[in-house]
């Protein structure tokens, strides 16, 4: 370690209820970016954050627009041109929080207990991605410069899938350009497994509607002569799994890169009991395919979910009909190097060729997202090893997300540089649930360690191209 980075470290520890209140600050506004009547929230948060970025000397702060809300654009550049660049990703805005949801205090407006910081956005991503922001406030405050140049890039629509995020990367990729992007909107199990992720599963969402006759019919007039869409329905679905709990649907797997031992012996470290698992989620046994564990069935498997169902009549008391139409929405979590594209035509003529000539079956593709894969042996990925080991106190785990995060992949692919998964939050911090909270541990701990990670790329080996496409 250097004494600059022993100097921002010991900056952080001294400042941390500095820290603390600014973070309070962030969460109190309620930036929902799925709700449009909260729009003007969305933006004062953007406000905030360029505000509190230009008031720690970087040389460029900008709220930028997009056809959404906006992006945080700053970036501090005085490690010179013979330093990597680091593009730091986060996003400012949540989604909605009630008391009514079962939160035991304001959302709206955060409480310490036991060591926690109460509120949304806590986790997802306001503590973790402020981390970074005190992380070279650190380094600016004690030494007058940081070891690496330092660029960062803050949505406001992650949390409703990055509508306008793509185009911004494509129209400013020479902005953007860097070595290599960190990105901090992930979790480990415990305080002392430090887990990088380096891969991320992507996404196939579709919707299907079976129709039958032109409206609800008696079913005593009808039934037993019509095929009823809600049952037809559900003999298709029954259909998508194969006896051993494997997608039925052809090639759904022919592009699936085959986990390595070295990959198998690395999950296996965070592996889940079936006890632990049945605890976590309630559910009275493990269900899968029983040739993977259940950490590589939810982190590095291909999967296939019914997010809805819908058909004919819920509200009190009976009603006898033969509803005219049916619907489910389906999703799938893809893994590399599987196109989200190709597994929609795939899952479409599968339910097609399913669907009985008593019915009509429509399947409607309603979003995606590429999943992301990165070698854990790259020099940037090391780089993160040594700084957890160093700046959190623990040696940390390579292992797979089984979220989806579809800005890694267009980084990835836009820019051609490698996207580092520094999670500095729990399993259990209840993000997008009640009661959302953040360890203010892990986020000194996280600061600290993101001081060491840029005295660490500074000296690592990195291919500085700078590419773009």
């Amino acid at each position: 370690m250097t004494q600059a980075s022993d100097a921002a470290r010991a900056y952080s520890r001294a400042n941390s209820d500095k820290f603390l209140d600014e973070l309070k600050a962030m969460l109190r506004i309620p930036s929902l970016s799925g709700d449009p009547a909260r729009a003007s929230d969305v933006r004062r948060m953007a406000e905030w954050l360029a505000e509190h970025m230009a008031g720690l000397s970087l040389d460029t702060v900008e709220v930028m627009e997009t056809a959404g809300h906006p992006v945080v654009y700053g970036q501090w550049l005085g490690a010179g041109p013979d330093k990597p660049t680091v593009l730091v990703y986060g996003h400012y805005d949540v989604v909605p929080a009630e008391m009514a949801d079962g939160w035991d205090s304001n959302p709206w407006e955060p409480v310490v207990r036991d060591g926690k910081i109460y509120a949304r956005g806590a986790t997802d991503d306001k503590g973790q991605l402020f981390v970074h922001v005190k992380a070279l406030e650190s380094y600016l405050q004690t030494g007058g410069a940081a070891p690496v140049n330092v660029k960062f890039l803050i949505e406001g629509e992650e949390e409703v899938s990055s509508p306008n995020l793509k185009p911004f990367i494509v129209e400013h990729l020479e902005l953007l350009r860097a070595d290599v992007a960190v990105i901090s909107d992930s979790s480990m199990r415990t305080v002392e497994e430090p887990a990088i992720l380096h891969s991320l599963r992507g996404m196939t969402y579709i919707e299907v509607e079976v129709r039958g006759p032109k409206e609800d019919l008696h079913s005593g007039l009808w039934g037993g002569a019509v095929h009823n869409p809600a049952m037809a329905l559900a003999q298709i679905l029954a259909k998508m799994f194969n006896d051993d709990n494997t997608v039925a649907a052809p090639g759904f797997y022919d592009d699936v890169v085959p986990l390595t031992e070295a990959e198998r012996a690395m999950i296996a470290k965070t592996d889940l009991t079936e006890e632990q698992y049945k605890q976590s989620t309630g559910v009275p046994a493990v269900w899968g395919d029983a040739a993977y564990n259940i950490r590589e069935r939810i982190a590095a498997r291909p999967t296939l979910d019914v997010n809805g169902l819908w058909s004919g009549w819920s509200g009190p008391g009976p009603k006898t009909i033969v509803p005219a139409k049916a619907g489910c929405k389906l999703s799938c979590r893809l893994v590399g190097n599987q196109d989200p594209h190709k597994i929609y035509e795939q899952l479409k003529s599968y339910i097609e060729s399913l669907a009985p000539p008593t019915v009509t079956v429509e399947v409607r593709l309603i979003t995606t997202g590429k999943p992301a894969l990165f070698p854990f042996d790259s020099p940037a990925m090391q780089a993160a090893a040594r700084a957890y080991a160093t700046g959190w106190g623990a040696e940390p785990l390579f292992t797979r997300g089984g979220g989806s995060i579809p800005v890694v992949a267009d980084i990835a692919d836009l820019m051609g540089i490698p996207v580092v998964l520094m999670g500095f939050g729990l399993d259990d911090d209840g993000l997008h649930s009640p009661n959302e909270r953040y360890s203010l541990e892990m986020f000194q701990r996280g600061i600290e360690t993101t001081i060491v990670y840029l005295e660490e790329l500074a000296m690592a080996t990195l291919p500085l191209e700078r590419r773009q496409k």
